[in-house]
Formats: C-alpha cells, sequence, structure tokens
C-alpha cells in the first residue's frame, strides 16, 4: 500500500506529464482535419463535360463533420479554405484556375464555400440523433445535399447556364460517387461511436 507522499507525488505528477492544453489539441485537430482533406481533393477523376471534378473531398467534410463537434467541424473546414486562399496546394487539381482565391472564387467555388456549413450541419445533426448507421446516413446526406446544392447554384451563377445544364454539369454526375461517400463515412463514423462506448 503506498504511503500519503507516494501517493501526492503521483497525483502531481500526472496532470504535468499527461495534460495537453485545450488550445494545443484544437489546433493539431483543426490542422490534422484540414490535411484529410487537402489529402482527398487531390484524389480527382477530371469530366470532360464539366468543370466540376470527382473528388474525395466530400468525403472529408462529411466524416470530419460527424466526428467533430459543429463549431469544431466547421473550424476546420474554414482553415481548409484559408489554406488554400494563400496558396497553399490542398484544393483539387486541374480547371481553369490553379489554386489561390482564383480557385476559391472560381467554377468550383461554391462547393467549397458550402464545406463549413456542411460539416456543421451533419455534426448538428449527428449530435440530435441515435448513433447509429442508419442516423449517420442520414445526417451526411443531409450534409452532402448541402454541398451540391451550393455548388449548383454557384456554377449556374457563374457560368450562367440553365437549370437542366446545371443539373446534369453539377448535380446528376456526383449522385453515385457521393452515395458511396455518405456510406463510407457514415459507417466509419458508426463503427467509432460503437469502439469507443463500448456499444454492440
Amino acid at each position: 500500500m503506498r504511503n500519503p507522499i507516494s501517493n501526492l507525488a503521483i497525483a502531481a505528477w500526472k496532470p504535468a506529464e499527461l495534460r495537453v492544453h485545450p488550445a494545443v489539441r484544437v489546433t493539431g485537430i483543426v490542422l490534422a482535419g484540414s490535411a484529410l482533406a487537402a489529402l482527398c481533393s487531390h484524389i480527382v477523376l477530371p469530366l470532360y463535360f464539366t468543370p466540376v471534378p470527382l473528388s474525395l473531398q466530400p468525403f472529408a467534410v462529411l466524416l470530419l463533420g460527424l466526428l467533430l463537434s459543429p463549431r469544431l467541424a466547421a473550424a476546420t473546414m474554414f482553415a481548409y479554405l484559408a489554406e488554400g486562399a494563400i496558396g497553399l496546394p490542398v484544393f483539387a487539381p486541374g480547371g481553369v484556375a490553379a489554386g489561390g482565391l482564383a480557385q476559391l472564387f472560381g467554377a468550383t467555388g461554391g462547393y467549397l464555400m458550402a464545406y463549413p456549413l456542411a460539416a456543421a450541419a451533419v455534426s448538428f445533426l449527428w449530435r440530435r440523433m441515435r448513433r447509429g448507421f442508419a442516423w449517420a446516413l442520414v445526417a451526411a446526406a443531409a450534409g452532402d445535399l448541402i454541398v451540391l446544392a451550393c455548388g449548383a447554384l454557384w456554377l449556374a451563377v457563374f457560368i450562367h447556364t440553365s437549370a437542366f445544364s446545371t443539373l446534369t454539369m453539377a448535380v446528376l454526375p456526383f449522385l453515385p460517387g457521393d452515395a458511396l461517400k455518405v456510406a463510407a463515412a457514415a459507417g466509419m463514423a458508426a463503427g467509432y461511436f460503437r469502439l469507443r462506448h463500448g456499444t454492440a
């Protein structure tokens, strides 16, 4: 049995050695999350009939929304946009605009600028639902619809297209792939929640 002096020594040592300042933790999460989004943005397949490429960016946005709090998810995506705006190579390559503000406010800018809102909305919904796979699907699908809607509206204004042309260039080609991204993000988040909380 430890004596009182050793107990006090252990109690004093543990916080000093193991405690991480909240600001450091938050900064680390934001940087790691923006790095994930940047990595996914470079897994891309250009499409000849639209300026919008297929990429894994939406998957990162949805997954971060499911894993982080609404504020932290939005902050992570704002950091990602800021990194791209100053010229870091975090946006999807290709297209007319090659990074920076030109790409942020270019044809695909609507998708990019929707990311903070979508990530926060996914997180908000997920935290008010039962933490199962089905509800994760619902939350992630809602976030994906926000991204598609904002991207399509921006593109319609940017290149002055009709509603039908906008759908064929900015929404319909991405639905099958986005369904897979929604399912993958929901499955990973639900699995993480079960492991963390020890539920079956």
